[in-house]
């Protein structure tokens, strides 16, 4: 099988690869996505986003979207409720649409990015297998279908399990001691309407006993919950989550004496997904290879605790074209650039995301959630 050259091939069509790709395009500079699905509608992309000012929407800005990303917001989704194991309130703020961080379906969003890229773009069913450098900066990847490239620029912006990640650095993302439990709600009011007045309008957490419920009202009407526990690694591979029935029980024998109110949100979900949360060190950086970088989870996955993780996968990608674009024919010069400023940034966040999640999973996580949410900057959100 041939060999194909692409002068800028970025691994991975997640949020971060897509808006490297689109402002690259915008700064008349093109490239190339690889990414492993069969195609744009081959996975659900999960649930709500608050996208930054600081960030997400600088990089949707970057990307000239920005008008268009405000026509696919959730009006009402900034509104938030903070509950306790009793199913008292302790937080209630309401969406007035002046908030810095309104709400998005990921799914919406990334078809957004991949509308905006020229046909043709997004190569999709590519897996990648192996990457080396050939020297001078330009590197081999190799796919699962025999297939091969050689690019002049590698991004690797292909998630926490990164396959050009280990062209630049050893470290592997550790379990945080926190594993999720994913679940739906379908048609929330008039399927679950006890689940769908608990949750509210926009985002919810009920917090205790160093465990909780997270969930979002999603643009559909369904709800969309992750209950959060401190467990062992191991704990996922003693549940059988093939078993719908059994699955609830065993999650729901760690809420024992909660509100049925929340319990609910298990009990009547309609899919049940488990996910152990990982997280590469605080601080995670790497010396300058030739010809290649990391954006996103591939650089920095943490815990989504603090809601970082999409914002700065975008802000990267971003960052990344228009330093591309500032300083063309030197590849490298734009690459320190952009790592000069990305490892200062991340760092900051994941200490944020690591401090998030000691904070609400801690003893007092509640009172110290309810503080925050009181007293913190635009009331903590």
């Amino acid at each position: 099988m041939s060999t194909t050259h692409f002068p800028v091939a970025i691994i991975g069509g997640g949020l971060g690869g897509l808006t490297a790709s689109r402002t690259l395009h915008v700064n008349g500079v093109e490239s190339a996505v690889f990414d492993l699905e069969t195609g744009p509608e081959a996975r659900t992309q999960g649930g709500m986003l608050d996208i930054h000012e600081e960030n997400g929407q600088k990089a949707l800005h970057a990307a000239g979207l920005h008008d268009d990303f405000l026509k696919i917001v959730h009006e009402g989704g900034q509104a938030m409720r903070l509950l306790g194991p009793d199913g008292t309130v302790h937080v209630a703020e309401e969406d007035d649409g002046t908030g810095a961080r309104p709400e998005v379906d990921r799914g919406r969003l990334r078809d957004l990015l991949l509308s905006s890229l020229p046909d043709g773009t997004v190569h999709w069913g590519r897996k990648v297998t192996g990457a080396r450098p050939l020297g001078e900066g330009r590197h081999e990847v190799a796919f699962s279908d025999g297939s091969m490239i050689t690019t002049d620029l590698l991004i690797g912006a292909d998630g926490a399990w990164s396959r050009v990640r280990p062209l630049l650095s050893d470290a592997i993302p550790a379990y945080t001691g926190i594993s999720l439990v994913e679940a739906d709600l379908y048609e929330a009011d008039t399927r679950h309407p006890r689940s769908a007045a608990v949750v509210g309008g926009g985002f919810f957490i009920a917090l205790g006993h160093e465990r909780g419920f997270l969930a979002h009202r999603e643009t559909d009407g369904s709800l969309h919950v992750y209950t959060a526990l401190k467990a062992d690694e191991a704990w996922v591979d003693t549940v059988d989550f093939s078993d719908h029935t059994a699955a609830k029980a065993e999650v729901l024998a760690h809420f024992h004496g909660w509100d049925e109110g929340l319990r609910g949100l298990v009990a009547d979900a309609e899919t049940l997904t488990p996910r152990r949360v990982h997280a590469l060190p605080v601080g995670h950086r790497w010396d300058r290879a030739p010809g290649v970088t990391l954006l996103g989870d591939a650089a920095h996955v943490m815990s989504p605790f603090a809601g970082e993780g999409a914002n700065l996968a975008m802000f990267d990608g971003a960052e990344l074209a228009l330093a591309v674009a500032a300083h063309p024919g030197d590849t490298e010069a734009a690459l320190t650039a952009y790592e000069n400023a990305l490892f200062p940034r991340s760092e900051a966040s994941a200490a944020e995301s690591a401090t998030s999640l000691n904070t609400m999973f801690g003893a007092d996580g509640l009172v110290r959630m309810a503080e925050f949410f009181t007293n913190g900057p635009d009331g903590g959100r």
